[in-house]
């Protein structure tokens, strides 16, 4: 079996940080930009683009027709890269994921067809819909910038992102993300109903066409990975990860399952990506609490320790373990 054609990797995976104010202006042209189509969710939009600074993936988790597809969409047109969509259904195979090789009978040797993962932003949407070993084919692909197909490895580009969509209607047709998944995600975020005022202006500027139509770049992919490499290089002291360890232990003491080590880098990196966004090189616990809700609660399990939900226990957390 040959690699005919092998999908390529950008060399530019590895570029020099940005100063911190080039790199907060970088997700600031973004939150703005993606607020041309998207109205009303403000924070969640500071949210995801923290998320991808931090190296993260998103799932997006709300009923249907609240605008969770249409924020995948404009934030990749935002950012000057390749965009993929994944549209899970009961009848998709891993192999409609992360791509198969297909037999040439003229070369007489097998063809690597790469799937819709090989993208910079990946749209899987409804992704509930699809059982959970198709649901597993974005498992390897999202914990380490790579698929196998066949015992052949292929690097994915960078910057490369996962934004899930699911919903919680019709629970007889979906099936529950495999805890494993839901722990490779860096956060999990609701929009909600927008207010009427919100409502009223989305039907002002879908009139005659719609936004998202005109929306535009305002970031390359080199944009993106420079800034990742600030956020990186934030600095974040021993009381700041201690704080955050202090913070995940408290949920591993009262939760049937509470956050993982994965949850606590994950808390950190946001951290950092929230601290550049504010036009700092260095973590302070603010950072921390802001970010903690939605990178923590959908990583813990209560059950029969008390019924909470996990973003409760978050809540209770914060107000229970000290800054010090």
């Amino acid at each position: 079996m040959t690699e005919a054609n092998p999908p390529q990797r950008r060399t530019d995976a590895s570029p020099d940080p940005l100063p911190v104010d080039e790199a907060a202006a970088v997700a600031e042209r973004v939150v703005e930009n993606v607020e041309r189509v998207i109205v009303g969710h403000h924070d969640v939009t500071e949210q995801i683009v923290t998320a991808i600074l931090a190296r993260g993936h998103l799932l997006l988790d709300d009923v249907p027709g609240v605008g969770k597809t249409m924020l995948a969409r404009s934030l990749a047109r935002s950012i000057d890269c390749e965009f993929s969509r994944v549209q899970f259904t009961p009848d998709l195979m891993p192999t409609d994921v992360t791509g198969v090789n297909v037999f040439d009978e003229r070369s007489r040797e097998f063809e690597f067809r790469p799937g819709p993962v090989f993208g910079n932003v990946v749209l899987a949407d409804e992704i509930n819909r699809a059982p959970p070993k198709t649901q597993s084919a974005l498992l390897e692909a999202m914990e380490e910038a790579q698929v196998t197909v066949d015992g052949e490895t292929y690097e994915l580009d960078q910057p490369f992102t996962v934004i899930a969509t699911q919903n919680d209607v019709e629970a007889d047709r979906t099936y529950e993300l495999p805890i494993a998944e839901v722990d490779r995600f860096a956060k999990r975020l609701t929009l909600g109903y927008p207010s009427p005022e919100d409502e009223s202006e989305v039907l002002r500027r879908v009139t005659g066409g719609h936004p998202i139509d005109e929306l535009g770049p305002v970031a390359t992919a080199a944009d993106v990975l420079a800034a990742r490499a600030t956020v990186e290089n934030v600095t974040a002291e021993e009381a700041v990860r201690a704080y955050v360890t202090r913070l995940a232990n408290y949920t591993r003491d009262h939760a049937d399952l509470g956050v993982s080590p994965r949850g606590s880098i994950a808390l950190l990196r946001s951290a950092q990506a929230r601290a550049v966004l504010e036009g700092r090189d260095y973590v302070i616990p603010d950072d921390v609490q802001s970010e903690a809700p939605s990178v923590l609660a959908h990583r813990v399990r209560t059950g029969a320790s008390g019924g909470q939900s996990g973003r409760e226990l978050i809540t209770e957390a914060l107000d229970a373990v000290p800054v010090k």
